[in-house]
């Protein structure tokens, strides 16, 4: 209880159900009383990105060809979401 929780994740489509599957992943974490964490609208490749990402958590658009390298906008995300992750952790162990 009140430990930080993010969620990432990966489909195969752009409309592949990326966002109802990272809601649906961060139901049982508040159910547990965990803190979630996102990813705000500040962080620009959020409001470019073509690929993955939302602001529910990171995610990875493998495509058709089951492409396993995520885009650089995905990795941005992913990495800022990590950030964030860690800085929430840290401030709440103090």
């Amino acid at each position: 209880m009140g430990k930080p929780a993010a969620a990432f994740t990966s489909t195969a489509t752009m409309h592949g159900g990326q966002e109802s599957t990272l809601l649906t992943m961060l139901i049982p974490l508040m159910h547990h009383g965990m803190v979630l964490v996102g990813i705000p609208f500040t962080e620009a490749a959020l409001n470019t990105t073509r690929s993955g990402g939302t602001p529910y958590g990171a995610s990875h658009v493998a495509g058709a060809q089951d492409d396993p390298a995520p885009s650089e906008e995905e990795k941005q995300l992913a990495r800022a979401l990590g950030r964030r992750l860690a800085e929430t952790a840290r401030k709440l162990q103090s």
